[in-house]
């Protein structure tokens, strides 16, 4: 079964759950061929239902010990920009597409999003943008992030947020 598996992290980000969960996504990711779509809503207000989505078969929960199964069985992540979230998802081997929370002030988030989308590790949008990215995506441009090189890493966050 086709998974989309959707992570906010630690943090809150109700309208990506809202986003994600909309009408319209949930048509296009069903189009697009998912069937199942797992969310960890973190401190959101927001914790779906298995029947909230016409479209979709899905599941939800806040927080768990380890997310690294649900992204090991996830054929799309979808997360916050966080460093931790994307790392994660880019050393699972998954196709990553990312949604900057465009709410943040002094959003760091964006900068790390657009270097690594510049390196074609990862696709991202905002809210939203969600429901066309999902209807325009072609995850075939996107290419494998290097695995176990956290220095490298280090060195490509203070690229993208200017430190260096």
């Amino acid at each position: 079964m086709q998974t989309v598996f959707v992570t906010v992290g630690s943090t809150r980000f109700d309208e990506l759950i809202e986003s994600v969960t909309s009408s319209e996504a949930t048509q296009v990711l069903k189009f697009r061929g998912y069937e199942r779509l797992v969310l960890q809503v973190g401190k959101g207000s927001l914790l779906p239902d298995a029947d909230s989505c016409a479209h979709l078969s899905v599941e939800a929960f806040r927080f768990k010990d380890s997310i690294a199964e649900d992204m090991k069985q996830a054929d799309l992540v979808i997360s916050h920009a966080g460093a931790g979230s994307c790392l994660e998802a880019l050393g699972a081997g998954k196709p990553l597409l990312v949604v900057v929370n465009d709410k943040l002030m002094d959003n760091h988030q964006l900068e790390l999003a657009r270097q690594l989308h510049m390196d074609h590790h990862l696709l991202y949008c905002t809210c939203s943008t969600l429901t066309e990215t999902l209807k325009n995506m072609d995850l075939s441009v996107l290419q494998p992030f290097p695995p176990g090189q956290p220095k490298n890493f280090a060195n490509f966050l203070d690229k993208a947020l200017g430190v260096k």
